[in-house]
């Protein structure tokens, strides 16, 4: 079965940077795009960001866009979420997955953006 743990987390102050990693097995990796999702406290689980399988194009959610930078080693089957200019509002756990059909999500790892 898909199996995925995130970690990287932490304490940032606004205006920092962190970088995720994602360990990502159970599956053919490199067939697969694969997503960034965060849920913050009291809110739904959303999309920030997707790396296709093939020629690595990217999209994000506008809220980090320009800000993040998703990408993946397919070596390795990792994928990576480079965090910068943080904001208060990235406060949440973080978690990576397919980006179709997500299931088996992983712990998560969790972000605070905070002074």
């Amino acid at each position: 079965q898909l199996q995925f743990v995130e970690s990287g987390g932490g304490l940032v102050q606004p205006g920092g940077s962190l970088r995720l990693s994602c360990a990502a097995s159970g599956f053919t990796f490199s067939y697969r795009a694969m997503s960034w999702y965060r849920q913050a406290p009291g809110k739904e689980r959303e999309l920030v960001a997707t790396i296709f399988s093939t020629g690595g194009r990217t999209d994000y959610a506008d809220s980090v866009k320009g800000r993040f930078t998703i990408s993946r080693d397919n070596s390795k089957n990792m994928v990576y979420l480079q965090m910068n200019s943080l904001k208060p509002e990235d406060t949440a756990v973080y978690y990576c997955n397919v980006r179709s059909s997500p299931s088996y999500w992983g712990k998560g790892t969790l972000v605070t953006v905070s002074s």
